[in-house]
């Protein structure tokens, strides 16, 4: 069987972790992020999803 094309999705930094709870430092090192501009391609799951809507107002994300 031919293996499905999986959907990515690219996430970019754009706020600042300092003064932030620490679970949400925590769900930017998850996502491979933790340092202000980088960007990250991740696989589309629920999972991501929801790290990325915990903190929305520090990422940017845009589908590839």
């Amino acid at each position: 069987m031919a293996a499905a094309k999986k959907k990515l999705i690219s996430v970019t930094q754009t706020g600042s972790p300092i003064r932030r709870e620490k679970s949400q430092r925590a769900t930017l090192v998850g996502l491979g992020l933790g340092k202000m501009s980088r960007t990250v391609e991740l696989e589309d799951t629920p999972a991501v999803r929801g790290m990325i809507h915990k903190v929305r107002h520090m990422v940017e994300v845009q589908d590839s």
